[in-house]
């Protein structure tokens, strides 16, 4: 595995030396800012709750939110106990203060990516590919902002599927299973 810790981190220096541009650094922390515990996409799955229309798209994201909350932050970061990439390489360095916890999966990508992939599921395209999009950006800032590997951000986006789905089918696909039901979703919102 040794391999692919080097590779990871050869990815992460070369995003640091030949992406990083000063002038777009206060994007790209912008950017990170949203994922901050996962505050934009709690808001956002809050605000779903409201119009009747929305609400079971707010709770669905809101608990698959919470759901790949616990998986990344409660157990898998701790059983892999990776470190950051700052404490493990001296010409890594971050533009945001340096995070306390491990570093593997990252928690800002798997947040964006619970919430993102239920939009993509649940809304109609319009809404579902932007928040794909902001999803990505925002696992990309944790790499552009140096606190976190290539793989912590795959990781993060693994468990977004995974945990997504999971809660996805549990509140909705296996209705549809138990009353024979297939094809499409209905969406939400037009």
């Amino acid at each position: 595995m040794e391999w692919l810790q080097n590779l990871d981190a050869a990815i992460l220096i070369f995003v640091q030396e030949h992406l990083r541009v000063e002038a777009f650094h206060w994007f790209w922390k912008g950017i990170t800012f949203l994922g901050n515990a996962g505050w934009f996409w709690i808001m956002l799955g809050l605000v779903l709750l409201i119009p009747k229309k929305t609400r079971k798209v707010g709770i669905t994201a809101l608990a698959s939110i919470l759901l790949c909350s616990l998986f990344t932050n409660v157990m898998i970061k701790n059983l892999v106990a990776r470190p950051r990439p700052y404490v493990t390489y001296s010409e890594i360095y971050p533009l945001i203060k340096k995070p306390a916890e491990f570093s593997f999966p990252s928690g800002h990508t798997c947040v964006s990516f619970a919430s993102a992939f239920i939009y993509y599921r649940m809304l109609p395209k319009k809404y579902g590919v932007p928040a794909i999009v902001l999803a990505s950006l925002i696992a990309f800032s944790r790499l552009y902002v140096g606190v976190h590997y290539p793989g912590d951000v795959l990781g993060g986006i693994l468990v977004a599927f995974v945990g997504s789905s999971l809660v996805y089918w549990f509140m909705h696909g296996r209705k549809k299973a138990e009353n024979g039901q297939s094809g499409t979703d209905e969406k939400a919102a037009s």
